[in-house]
């Protein structure tokens, strides 16, 4: 595994691995890796020629208030899980290589990035989208891989992709979950035993809602309406948002007629946790 710290030699890397045209695929993380990000870059083995993966704790999408200082790096560990799972390529810049000293290029998805996560975290996706674009640009994969959890992300690069024309396969990979059901996320190191216990309301929430679909109910209103009157009054659980909306355009629908995100967010503790399902009429 060649493990490049910056955008010349990531560049040059990659290149030479898009030789003879073979299909690079890219995996971008944040590290603290677990089992969800290894399962992307399984799906991108099985589906690439060769694979590069990025590691980078990207200071844009942090809000003033967020976890930026205490977000979990254990870059060694992580180093030693990717070359295990036998990726070609690792970039992993400083802050400083991808934001170079005054610098003023943002890339923002207007319409999407102010729903659910970005109506809660203002600011946020146009961190991501912004850092997205830049390593898509530095390394120009064929294909790149996302995990399903994180769907309003999925969403806005999507259309990152098709307004701006990047040739570039976005593959979404299904949730990876514990073994209590607990969607995977770096994020859940931060919690305590009883936190860890009380986090298992976002997946209970969301099954309340497939409980109601299955039995019939079609009003989206009424379904949110039926299970957050069962959510749990802890003061120690706090929801952000349950939103049932159009897995593309991220806009709230009325009627389930077709596929549809449930999407909830909710702090346990101080840390928040996202988590979906879908819907299919």
């Amino acid at each position: 595994m060649r493990i490049c710290s910056s955008i010349a030699e990531v560049r040059a890397a990659c290149l030479a691995a898009r030789a003879g045209g073979k299909t690079l695929g890219l995996v971008p993380t944040m590290g603290a890796l677990h089992e969800g990000h290894l399962s992307l870059v399984r799906a991108a083995k099985a589906k690439c020629e060769a694979v590069a993966a990025s590691i980078f704790v990207n200071p844009t999408q942090f809000g003033p208030t967020e976890d930026l200082a205490k977000y979990p790096r254990p870059f060694e560990r992580d180093c030693s899980m990717l070359q295990n799972e036998g990726i070609e390529i690792l970039f992993t810049p400083s802050a400083a290589e991808i934001y170079p000293p005054a610098s003023v290029t943002w890339v923002t998805v207007e319409g999407l990035s102010d729903k659910l996560d970005g109506r809660s975290r203002p600011g946020h996706f146009r961190g991501v989208t912004t850092v997205v674009a830049k390593l898509f640009n530095i390394v120009e994969p064929q294909v790149a891989f996302f995990g399903q959890k994180d769907a309003a992300q999925l969403a806005i690069i999507r259309r990152l992709v098709r307004d701006l024309h990047f040739p570039i396969q976005i593959v979404a990979c299904p949730i990876v979950r514990e073994a209590d059901s607990l969607a995977m996320s770096s994020r859940n190191a931060y919690l305590n035993k009883n936190e860890r216990a009380r986090a298992l309301v976002l997946q209970k929430t969301l099954q309340r809602a497939e409980e109601q679909f299955r039995a019939g109910e079609r009003n989206a209103v009424k379904i949110i309406s039926a299970v957050k009157a069962t959510f749990p009054s802890d003061p120690h659980v706090r929801l952000d948002y349950l939103e049932i909306v159009d897995p593309e355009t991220l806009e709230p629908i009325e009627t389930i007629s077709s596929t549809a995100l449930v999407a909830i967010a909710a702090f346990v503790g101080t840390t928040r946790l996202i988590d979906n399902v879908f819907l299919q009429a």
